[in-house]
């Protein structure tokens, strides 16, 4: 059977950084890998992140967005019946940060994946200095996301202070009471490592972290979810001028609550770069390739004033 692991996390934690390493490792062990991304909206940022892994070991899947409940578990257990023809030793999946864990298990339960796949680990991404204000749908979320986790491991843990990283824990402890789930967590449960340091050792533990099967209450209407992303194509601007309007977009209330920006730019000597912001985080890194797109995603958006911020040159 083929082993199928859950790379899961809220907008912004750092999946995608984490499964690039993740897959490396795998690789390395000349494990035959594919990856299915599963980005919330129709332009798939992650998947361009990820294009350098593309070779003989790693094949790049994904699920297009833009569709409803119903349609997109029917692209998602299609994509998995064929993608389990192609004889991967493992496949890593990693959904949009707005995932209800409940969706990657009951499709591997059915016929005929529970034939052909195995559910490996369950391995979730917590930003350790991860925003307070989270809305009823937000912390179920990350109720979710953790209650079923093999492991969680915190991102940014060595940018984090002492007691951001408790006030972190106690929120993930708070989002499982409050889907009466009975799991807690620990604080020596969690990997605070550096993931530049991970030694033979931790990637092993990781190999066999495993899942939980937690019962929860799914307070989560799909016909009701209040998050959003929004499109800007071909802005124009340089790397200063999109991060003095994306830091302006994140902080007023005018804009929505804004969870996460992200996209790329191509400077005037032709570089592109890939952004990522969040309220704590802001980043522009060099990248061989991309497209001019810039997505904000968070709850009740307010379009005509995000164009505004990015216009405000």
């Amino acid at each position: 059977m083929i082993k199928i692991d859950l790379i899961t996390g809220f907008l912004g934690a750092g999946k995608t950084t984490f499964l690039k390493k993740y897959a490396r490792y795998l690789m390395d062990q000349n494990q035959s890998i594919c990856i299915l991304e599963n980005d919330y909206g129709a332009v798939n940022v992650d998947m361009m992140l990820l294009q350098d892994l593309r070779g003989e070991q790693c094949e790049l899947e994904m699920v297009a967005g833009g569709c409803d409940a119903d349609c997109h578990r029917r692209r998602f257990k299609t994509k998995l019946i064929s993608m389990g023809m192609c004889g991967y030793d493992r496949v890593l999946i990693e959904p949009s940060g707005i995932f209800d864990v409940d969706e990657f298990f009951d499709a591997l339960y059915e016929e005929p994946l529970d034939r052909w796949y195995e559910i490996g680990n369950v391995i979730t991404i917590v930003d350790a200095r991860m925003e307070r204000d989270l809305s009823k749908e937000a912390e179920y979320l990350l109720g979710s996301q953790t209650a079923g986790a093999g492991k969680i491991i915190l991102s940014h843990a060595q940018e984090a202070t002492e007691d951001e990283k408790v006030r972190t824990l106690a929120q993930i402890n708070h989002a499982l009471e409050a889907i009466s789930c009975k799991r807690r967590f620990q604080r020596e449960e969690l990997l605070e490592k550096d993931w530049d340091q991970l030694e033979e050792k931790d990637w092993q533990e990781l190999l066999a972290c495993g899942y939980e099967s937690e019962n929860y209450v799914k307070n989560w209407d799909e016909d009701e979810i209040g998050f959003e992303s929004l499109y800007y194509m071909e802005l124009h601007m340089g790397g200063q001028e999109l991060q003095d309007a994306v830091t302006r977009i994140l902080t007023d209330p005018a804009c929505g609550h804004v969870f996460r920006v992200k996209g790329f730019l191509q400077e005037a000597d032709g570089q592109w770069m890939e952004l990522n912001a969040t309220r704590d985080t802001l980043r522009l890194t060099p990248i061989a390739s991309g497209q001019e797109v810039v997505i904000v995603i968070g709850e009740a958006l307010v379009d005509e004033k995000i164009r505004l911020q990015l216009q405000s040159l």
